[in-house]
């Protein structure tokens, strides 16, 4: 099947399967999954239903049929997978409706967050779509995403290990965001790239709420959108979803009007739901959509619209730098991060990777340093480097969408990096140089440009990615020159309409007093067009100039950022990103290396306690505070408790070797509650509590009430914490506490998840509702001090 049927008109898909099969009698818990294998009339039922209801696209009951999740059943992923597209084919026989591949969460965080390796979820991925594929899958259907990294890993393997459509949609919450900080403009660009057929959102929000997120996704992809939300919240009581079929169905027209042309219902929702829908949809098209049309990069958590000047981070490269040659040939990925944290600080947009170097194998080091700055800076990332295969291997990895430095007007050089580009959505520099070498005049350098935009679209790479560069030479060996670079800048500006890069600091090699020079240059070539330089954001003088032009150009609005740099500089210069680390810094920014060296210089000075006290609590309680404010968010509130555990390391080794015991604030229990399997925040509430020094007992996922029961009377626990994501297993945590509040000496409990809210923790009887890791601090600071 072709991408066709995404294209025309309102395409229907189905509603919930989970929620239908726990109405039909699936136990809390259960793995609905295995029913496939014991239960296929009910499933074939259900899909029938759908299919009566107006689904053009039936979901396979494959959403958790993973390698992870399927392990401790003694069923393979290749018979669940088979025999899930086999049901569903068959329940829909003659309908003309298609069935999907349901490709959900493996269950485990990626690295950084967690252990999970993006290659292992790769291959995880990979097996399901493969199999489904292979079963008659007719398309392929990733959803309730949070994490970007796992949606990129889903979606390279669905793009090469088959040639079905993919539909790929993520889970946000009502701040635009999701559970690990993507926001829905990073995620249309980066999922587009990457060659998924449709995007949308589906789960943790009624159709009311997702319509704002989705109006702004219209505005950022060309690709169809999806809607499949909830049935509005659900209550914690008895589980029922706030939203009614009619309900439903009208707060989803706005969506539609909006542009969204594939909708469908995720929790909560059931076959009346989709028959209220494809009512309330007859004879309605798709509203007219605009798509914003610019220049854009990004990691996860920062988009990068180019929109105006963004200055590139020329520092990680080892061109003239000794330390940083030494770095790489010593794979020291540590002093690279912190060069990367330096220009972040100083105000960099994008952060150039060049590691190249003889001694250094480029393939296998890009990627090394790739995911050691993507654990704890957040800007989007240049892959700089001639060698096709080190760019591919960088790009793999990438979490966003990354740009590429570069191509030039070599015909050889465009065929073999542009498909590369393609593939992973990146964009691309453009060097205006060719066999011949740079040319002399502004025009020639152009005509090169034209070359390249020209290859790029041939390929499919849309303009707005094209960056070119018009090449900085050395004023004091070819003076006229910086005129012809001036020159083309003001051309590839206005006659192609591309963006313009310039490496700005070759321009004073050789010439006393350089900054003068460099930054004049750099005020010009602004002037004259430049969007992209290359600098070091640690020349206050460079950082400078790029403020001020901020202001003329329009681009600062009411001089803000401006102000905010300069005001009271006569009593405090401007930082340069140059100060000396601290540990509370090393901390915060998640630079386990740095915040173990520190922490041994501050132990010269201080105590072990007032370390502790002093300097790792309050950093914790800042991130935490950050994380609240939504100033950070999951990848890098873990990266500080990462940092804060290298501290730790060091607190111990200096106390055992003095001959005492480790800190240690008082012990408490954590569990995910019967029937429930969910256990990623769980682990995030352990992580947290751990590197402020509780001892924390964790029972795992699916943990019995007597079990909790059992532990806290052995071990003596004052404070215990469980957590539940699905409504199913709300009877479970309540019998939970009230089975604790049976001993004689109760423990404080508090819980949290994804369906618990404040006012049914009170019912259920639990002491505390902790919404997120950072509350759950504060309950056991109030309980075990």
């Amino acid at each position: 099947m072709g991408t066709e049927i995404l294209q025309h008109g309102i395409l229907m898909l189905d509603g919930a399967m989970g929620t239908v099969l726990q109405q039909r009698g699936l136990p809390p818990g259960g793995q609905p999954e295995l029913l496939n294998l014991t239960e296929p009339e009910l499933l074939a039922s259900v899909y029938r239903e759908y299919v009566a209801a107006g689904s053009r696209v039936v979901y396979a009951n494959t959403f958790g049929a993973n390698g992870l999740k399927l392990a401790k059943t003694g069923h393979p992923v290749s018979e669940v997978v088979r025999a899930a597209i086999t049901v569903a084919k068959e329940a829909v026989a003659g309908s003309g409706t298609l069935v999907a591949l349901d490709v959900g969460p493996l269950g485990e965080l990626l690295e950084p967050m967690g252990t999970l390796t993006f290659e292992r979820a790769y291959n995880l991925f990979r097996e399901m779509m493969e199999t489904g594929a292979g079963a008659g899958a007719d398309l392929i259907a990733i959803e309730t995403m949070t994490d970007l990294y796992e949606t990129k890993a889903a979606l390279l393997a669905a793009k090469e290990a088959t040639d079905l459509p993919v539909l790929v949609t993520m889970s946000f919450e009502a701040d635009g965001r999701t559970f690990t900080g993507c926001t829905v403009t990073s995620m249309a660009r980066t999922l587009e790239g990457l060659g998924a057929d449709a995007i949308g959102l589906n789960c943790s929000l009624g159709p009311d709420k997702l319509a704002p997120l989705l109006k702004e996704l219209c505005e950022h992809t060309r690709l169809p959108v999806v809607a499949k939300p909830n049935a509005g919240l659900p209550d914690p009581v008895d589980g029922h979803y706030d939203m009614g079929p009619e309900a439903f169905a009208q707060a989803l027209l706005p969506c539609v009007e909006a542009g969204v042309s594939i909708v469908g219902g995720c929790c909560g929702t059931s076959p009346e739901y989709i028959r209220a829908l494809s009512a309330a949809l007859e004879g309605r098209q798709p509203g007219q959509r605009r798509y914003r049309e610019a220049g854009f990069v990004c990691s996860a958590v920062t988009p990068a619209p180019l929109t105006g000047v963004r200055v590139i981070g020329e520092r990680i490269n080892p061109t003239g730098k000794k330390r940083f040659q030494q770095a790489l040939l010593e794979e020291d990925l540590d002093y690279i991060l912190d060069v990367a944290v330096q220009q972040e600080d100083a105000g960099a947009d994008i952060l150039d990777v060049n590691v190249g170097y003889p001694g250094v194998d480029e393939v296998a080091m890009l990627p090394k340093v790739v995911k050691k700055l993507q654990s704890a800076v957040s800007l989007p990332l240049q892959l700089d480097s001639s060698n096709p295969d080190a760019l591919e291997a960088g790009l793999r990895v990438y979490n966003g969408k990354a740009a590429v430095n570069s191509v030039n007007g070599e015909q050889e050089v465009l065929d073999r990096v542009l498909p590369i580009v393609k593939k992973y959505g990146a964009a691309v520099v453009g060097l205006t140089l060719d066999k011949g070498g740079i040319p002399q005049t502004a025009e020639e350098r152009v005509t090169i440009a034209r070359r390249i935009l020209a290859a790029a679209l041939s390929y499919g790479i849309p303009k707005e990615d094209v960056w070119i560069d018009c090449l900085t030479l050395t004023v004091s060996a070819q003076q006229e020159q910086a005129r012809e670079t001036l020159k083309a800048v003001r051309m590839v500006r206005e006659e192609l309409g591309l963006q313009v890069v310039l490496g700005v600091s070759n321009i004073s090699f050789g010439l006393p007093n350089r900054t003068l020079v460099t930054q004049n240059f750099l005020i010009q070539a602004m002037h004259a067009g430049l969007t992209l330089p290359i600098i070091n954001p640690n020349q206050k003088e460079m950082m400078d100039a790029v403020a001020a032009f901020r202001v003329l150009s329009g681009e600062d609005e009411s001089c803000r950022a401006y102000v905010a740099r300069f005001a009271g500089e006569t009593a405090k210069p401007a930082a340069s990103g140059n100060r000396d680390m601290t540990l509370d810094d090393a901390i915060l920014r998640g630079l386990k290396a740095d915040a173990g060296r520190l922490a041994a210089e501050v132990l010269k000075t201080e105590s072990e306690l007032s370390l502790v006290e002093n300097h790792l609590i309050p950093a914790l309680d800042r991130v935490g505070e950050d994380y609240e404010r939504g100033k950070v968010f999951l990848p890098q509130l873990l990266s500080a408790a990462q940092a804060a555990q290298a501290v730790f390391e060091v607190i111990r080794t200096s106390i055992v070797a003095q001959g005492g015991a480790p800190v240690k604030k008082g012990k408490l229990v954590v569990a995910t509650v019967q029937g429930d399997i969910h256990d990623i925040g769980k682990n995030i509430v352990k992580t947290v509590l751990e590197n402020y020094g509780y001892e924390v007992l964790d029972l795992g996922r699916d943990v019995p009430p007597e079990t909790v029961l059992n532990t806290v009377r052995e071990q003596g626990v004052r404070l215990v914490g469980l957590s539940a994501l699905m409504t199913t297993t709300l009877p479970a945590m309540e019998q939970t506490v009230k089975l604790l509040g049976t001993l004689e000496e109760p423990p404080v409990v508090f819980v949290g998840g994804a369906v618990v809210t404040p006012e049914y923790a009170k019912h259920m009887g639990a002491d505390y509702y902790a919404a997120d890791a950072r509350q759950s601090v504060e309950i056991a600071r109030k309980v075990l001090g």
